[in-house]
């Protein structure tokens, strides 16, 4: 439990608790964004946004994969699965996020040939043991989860396994940040940063939100200390007047990132041009596709896509909680149409989903300050 244990230690998180209570209040109120959907579930499954003052707000930011993937690409992948001689690959929460129409659970009950993997080279060996089949993974993710699709594609070179493709939907982290900063209206005043993203790229990347905004950002692991510690630093850093790029979560991430990963996503992957996300439109080189050297495992260079722009349902508001404008509590639909059960968007289907993390974890209103007392 090492690494683990002393970040939930609760005398440690008291001690954090009056450091944050002290350094805000001398300031005027603040807003935080946690740029990682693993955080959103962190903060609310352990209560974190009752115990802060409440002059420290949470929001949400665009940090869930799924979450960010637009229903026309929803509606791209099942065209693809209802194909003859396809067997779509795809991790189980893409399995229920909502298309224009349906869904790939709702495709599967249809007869389409769709089956949850746990990994791209799952979906790899199922081409290699069925070769008769043409077998797509459905990929997405950040640059977290990248790497795995990309040495899957350097293996499936080296194989020679010609039935087997992805659907790539990997987005890249900084461009959405940047376009929720200018976005009007839009006022922060510094963010946790990523962490699983940040094993990978490393610190460096958000150099641009302190040069060019002048906020601090905290790279933060996942327990609650880290997180409270998190928020200290960022306070920390505001009380004395800097804006730096700082590196709460040293036991995992170093600030140059893994040079191994990044040389693979560099030989696999380029930028896109332009790529939509859902609640943020279309944003310039904010995702990957696979190299020209590796386009016959390229599915949009197979299958011919429908490409059409879907617009979310008018009752869903997931575009306006992925921007942090709105808690998802504040959406109309919030816990009553839309629940686990029976989404309308992605946010509330998601493992890492910001709606799904209030509503499994009783966040229906605005927060209630919780006292924290000594021992």
């Amino acid at each position: 439990m090492k690494f683990v244990s002393e970040f939930r230690d609760p005398e440690a998180a008291k001690i954090l608790i009056a450091e944050i209570e002290e350094l805000a209040a001398d300031q005027p109120a603040r807003k935080f964004m946690e740029a990682c959907g693993g955080h959103t579930h962190a903060i609310y499954r352990h209560g974190i946004e009752s115990l802060l003052p409440e002059s420290i707000e949470m929001v949400h930011g665009p940090g869930c994969p799924v979450c960010v993937i637009p229903m026309g690409r929803i509606d791209d992948a099942i065209s693809i699965a209802e194909q003859d001689g396809v067997t779509m690959c795809c991790f189980g929460d893409l399995m229920r996020v909502p298309g224009g129409s349906s869904t790939l659970l709702e495709a599967k009950a249809k007869g389409a040939d769709i089956r949850v993997v746990y990994s791209p080279l799952d979906a790899l060996a199922i081409a290699e043991n069925e070769p008769d089949r043409n077998v797509v993974f459905f990929a997405v993710g950040f640059e977290t989860t990248a790497p795995s699709t990309a040495i899957t594609v350097m293996q499936a070179r080296e194989r020679n396994v010609e039935n087997f493709s992805i659907f790539c939907n990997h987005v890249t982290i900084v461009p959405p940040m940047k376009a929720i900063l200018d976005s009007p209206g839009m006022e922060l005043d510094g963010f946790l940063g990523p962490g699983h993203v940040s094993t990978v790229i490393g610190t460096g990347p958000y150099q641009f939100v302190s040069r060019e905004y002048g906020l601090p950002l905290v790279t933060t692991g996942f327990e609650p200390v880290d997180i409270l510690q998190g928020v200290a630093m960022l306070l920390r850093q505001l009380a004395e007047g800097r804006a730096e790029v700082e590196n709460q979560y040293k036991r995992v991430v170093r600030d140059s990132g893994n040079p191994a990963a990044l040389r693979m996503l560099g030989e696999v992957f380029e930028l896109r041009p332009h790529f939509e996300w859902r609640g943020l439109g279309f944003i310039a080189q904010s995702a990957l596709s696979l190299r020209d050297e590796f386009a016959g495992f390229d599915a949009e260079k197979h299958f011919a896509l429908p490409g059409v722009r879907v617009a979310d349902p008018k009752a869903c508001q997931c575009g306006e909680v992925l921007k942090g404008a709105i808690r998802p509590w504040e959406c109309k639909v919030f816990g009553t149409a839309c629940t686990p059960e029976t989404p309308i968007g992605t946010c509330m289907v998601s493992s890492e989903g910001a709606c799904a993390a209030y509503f499994n974890y009783g966040r229906f209103r605005a927060k209630k300050r919780i006292p924290v007392t000594s021992t």
